[in-house]
């Protein structure tokens, strides 16, 4: 309980800093803006003191006290601006047609897909039985960490993954809240203010509830035309459209072998890649914030921005590196459309904002991102994302590969960035739909020709800021397409093609969803867990296989030789050493004694996957360690204590 009050402390500090700030902004807006910055307030002002306390509860609970002080200052210094009374100038039904689907679709895939407990056993989703892992073994493992955090899947190694989105459910699990109620909270929490400040910002750029609408639905049931090859199955075989549902990964927006990579952002995205739907909850504010300044050259607006800029690349680096591009293509579009004589004065707040949040990443990036990006050597030029076959062609046409991953929307993304002057002079909406249209493509184009990750398919994480960003301008265009064939025969024939084309395949990807249903943790391996997590010191070391699945890792949040290479290598790490180290030690324990003093092993895992992954000498454990724990196929040993090792609680 007192993890969920920790919660809601900093919602509300946020919520008070918020409605200071921006006294003239809707009550709507100042809330979701409030709420927005509690989460940001949640993981940042606990990681700081945590350099000098560790990441202990009093970090956290200091860093309570801290946003109550932001939020205190912020109503003293404001309390005489007078504050707007509205809620909001959208019909109220806009958003609660919107926003109440998607929380409800988020919170029971957040619900179902993050440690649903069932006969003792622990089950996920399809989307989460990859992702989750890693995401549970940050934030267990940051419990009592000194900073900065090292990985517990290769101990040493710097966490340079963005670990922020996590650090927040530490918080609440050093205050005595259960592992799978902080994710769920603050995951469904996310879901909705990511899916209102979507709204909020298509309201602000179109004031069309009609092109609000479209942009909604285009954003979260997006999907492409994956759906004409599963159908195409399906007149072979009737059989393959149940496969769509009970198959593992059989939707019509991810099937590599067909090229289909447009993944869906609630399944494939805002789930399972907790990162990316922190990233998102930040980015949002941020483009409201640089639509609503820009054209005002609201300088207070763009510090504010520059602040909340430069607290986003361990928030989610793809997002803060998105939020740049977009912004200098919009600062481009601003200064080239001002006249000659004011084009000094539109450049000096974009400026302010850029000097700002470099001074405040610039320390978080030359201390995570930098190393594994760049040191580690994943920056390399690659064309066309995902669809280059790394023999210098293309799987796909270039066209045909963008029109059928993203659909018909795609074929509309420049004429509805250009559409739209009248008398000769841009309205002040085309004029931000540009600016944002300019900032897009900026991205498309620097993902296009730039592979920033070990892994290429991260990208989309580049294109779909770009896809955030013109949907509004879309949204717009078609509703003006609309109008103007009015009186045509078959409008609403072409429209409902469109939308089908648009969203079947989502549609078919939520469904699957939904009812996807996979064990993570056996029951035995739960236990195992638990026994680990309350029986063994904090800073035990343990040996166990690679595998993703490890429950030592994950749940109990201790460090292990060396984690899975389908994480660790994807972040640019080299863990060939520890990876050789750990099968020497479980298959030649008695010439491992050096390695075990090492690696400070004090604990050895033994399962299933231990045994079926290598030529294990589990004799040798049994005869010279003690049997802490044994339950079903499972088995923990506790190592003799030499030197290093200690295993004393």
């Amino acid at each position: 309980m007192a993890g969920v009050l920790l919660l809601i402390g900093f919602l509300a500090c946020g919520v008070a800093v918020a409605d200071g700030l921006l006294p003239g902004r809707q009550r709507l807006t100042r809330l979701w803006l409030g709420l927005c910055a509690g989460l940001m307030l949640m993981m940042w002002l606990p990681t700081l003191f945590a350099f000098f306390l560790r990441f202990t509860a009093a970090a956290s609970l200091l860093g309570l006290g801290a946003a109550a002080l932001m939020a205190g200052a912020a109503q003293f210094f404001t309390r005489k601006a007078p504050r707007r009374r509205s809620w909001t100038d959208m019909p109220p039904w806009l958003p609660m047609a919107l926003v109440i689907p998607l929380a409800l679709l988020g919170g029971a895939l957040q619900y179902t897909h993050i440690l649903r407990p069932e006969n003792g056993a622990l089950y996920v989703g399809q989307s989460t039985f990859g992702d989750l892992c890693l995401h549970l073994g940050i934030a267990t493992s940051l419990r009592g960490a000194a900073y900065p955090p090292t990985y517990s899947l290769l101990p040493g190694a710097l966490l340079g993954y963005p670990f922020l989105g996590d650090s927040m459910v530490t918080s609440m699990l050093l205050l005595g809240c259960n592992l799978r109620l902080a994710f769920v909270l603050t995951g469904t929490l996310m879901m909705i203010l990511v899916g209102l400040g979507f709204v909020i910002l298509c309201w602000e750029l179109t004031r069309s509830p009609a092109a609000t609408v479209l942009a909604f639905v285009l954003l979260f049931l997006n999907g492409g035309l994956g759906f004409l090859y599963a159908l195409d199955g399906v007149g072979r075989d009737p059989s393959a459209f149940r496969e769509i549902f009970t198959g593992f990964y059989k939707t019509p927006t991810n099937q590599p072998d067909l090229n289909l990579r447009w993944v869906n952002v609630v399944c494939d995205m805002m789930v399972p890649q907790r990162t990316l739907l922190t990233g998102w909850m930040a980015l949002m504010p941020a483009l409201w914030l640089l639509v609503t300044a820009a054209k005002a050259r609201d300088r207070r607006l763009f510090v504010l921005l520059g602040v909340w800029a430069g607290a986003m690349p361990m928030v989610h680096t793809h997002s803060f590196l998105a939020l740049g591009l977009i912004s200098a293509g919009a600062m481009a579009f601003c200064v080239w459309q001002a006249p000659r004589s004011e084009r000094l004065a539109a450049f000096l707040p974009f400026a302010l904002y850029g000097g700002i949040a470099v001074l405040l990443a610039l320390p978080q990036l030359l201390t995570w991102s930098v190393p594994q990006t760049v040191k580690g050597g994943a920056l390399h030029f690659r064309f066309n994302w995902v669809n280059n076959n790394g023999h210098g062609g293309l799987i796909d046409g270039y066209c045909w590969f963008w029109i059928k991953n993203v659909g018909p929307i795609w074929l509309m993304m420049v004429p509805a960035a250009l559409c739209g002057r009248r008398n000769g002079a841009l309205s002040d909406r085309q004029y931000r739909f540009r600016m944002l249209g300019l900032g897009a493509l900026v991205v498309y184009v620097v993902a296009e020709l730039i592979q920033f990750q070990p892994n290429e398919y991260d990208n989309n994480k580049l294109f779909y800021a770009a896809y955030i960003a013109m949907l509004p301008a879309v949204g717009w265009y078609l509703v003006t397409l609309w109008n103007r064939l009015k009186g045509v025969r078959g409008r609403a024939v072409l429209a409902a093609a469109f939308l089908l084309a648009s969203t079947l395949s989502g549609a078919l990807t939520v469904g699957r969803e939904v009812v996807s249903n996979y064990q993570l943790f056996t029951e035995a391996e739960v236990q195992a867990a638990d026994f680990v997590e309350k029986e063994t010191p904090a800073d035990a070391v343990f040996l166990t296989g690679v595998q993703h699945k490890n429950p030592v890792a994950a749940l109990a949040g201790r460090s292990i030789v060396c984690g899975t290479p389908s994480y660790l290598y994807f972040h640019g790490i080299d863990y060939s050493e520890q990876y050789m180290a750990a099968k020497q030690m479980l298959e030649l324990p008695e010439d491992s004694a050096e390695l075990f003093e090492a690696y400070g092993v004090s604990y050895a895992y033994i399962s299933g996957y231990e045994r079926n992954d290598y030529d294990l000498n589990e004799a040798w454990f049994a005869e010279n360690c003690e049997l802490a724990f044994a339950v079903g196929d499972v088995c923990v040993y506790k190592l003799p204590a030499v030197h290093g090792n200690s295993t004393e609680n």
